[in-house]
């Protein structure tokens, strides 16, 4: 329980120890130094994350790294298996990305204003023409070179098995030609899911897979393309579960 209570602190006081930054990212945005705004972005969140994960009392192991390509703007396609994924890759995957996040998050100060720097996008799923809008912005972003994460299973496993994929949230890559790097996150949901809400430490595997292109298919392939990446991330989940 002590741990619990010390990342919630953490997290709250940890966020407000940020307005700071906040500042020179305005600065940065006035300046239209858009490149030096994303990196420094970048380094502030993942460096916060971090800090989340070692108080959470986490073990990572990430492989795949070189599978990240440093020059071109990606969808990372993930499962999720609980609150921690988002963290998870703002401080292990080492490159500058927004999320397709659920439009809850919205709610909380400060974290949504961080969010809204790196590009994030809130979805609220329950809404239909909310969504459509959603992923029409995601296209637009990774047509000017920006990542984005998707979680298609649209909420958290809380285990390790994995649920459906949206198709439609698909269109992300195909629509604009970007190609998809597969994540697959093993063991998150021990964190916190599985306590019942409490923070415990655990192991935690990322494997990060090649990416597949998207700029080339035909309609069969766009098709079957959510069913092609869902097995690419199951394959983890299999061997190390």
């Amino acid at each position: 329980m002590f741990r619990t209570i010390l990342w919630y602190t953490n997290f709250a006081t940890s966020l407000i120890g940020k307005i700071p930054q906040m500042s020179k990212v305005k600065q940065l945005e006035k300046k239209q130094d858009l490149q030096g705004k994303t990196e420094y972005v970048h380094q502030v969140t993942s460096k916060w994350a971090m800090s989340q994960m070692k108080l959470s009392g986490a073990t990572v192991k990430v492989f795949g790294e070189e599978n990240i390509p440093p020059d071109q703007g990606v969808l990372f396609v993930s499962n999720h298996q609980g609150n921690f994924d988002i963290a998870l890759f703002m401080a292990y995957i080492d490159k500058p990305k927004g999320y397709i996040a659920k439009v809850e998050l919205k709610k909380i100060p400060l974290l949504r204003t961080w969010m809204s720097y790196m590009n994030c996008i809130f979805m609220d799923r329950g809404d239909m023409r909310q969504s459509a809008k959603a992923i029409l912005e995601g296209i637009e972003l990774l047509k000017r070179g920006h990542s984005l994460v998707l979680f298609p299973e649209g909420t958290r496993s809380r285990g390790n098995q994995m649920g459906n994929f949206k198709a439609g949230s698909f269109k992300l890559a195909t629509k604009s030609k970007v190609p998809i790097v597969p994540v697959t996150i093993n063991g998150s949901y021990k964190l916190m899911e599985q306590n019942g809400g409490k923070v415990k430490p655990a192991s935690v595997e990322i494997h990060i897979h090649p990416m597949v292109e998207t700029d080339s298919l035909t309609k069969e392939e766009e098709i079957a393309l959510p069913s092609k990446i869902k097995t690419i991330i199951e394959s983890k989940l299999a061997i190390t579960s």
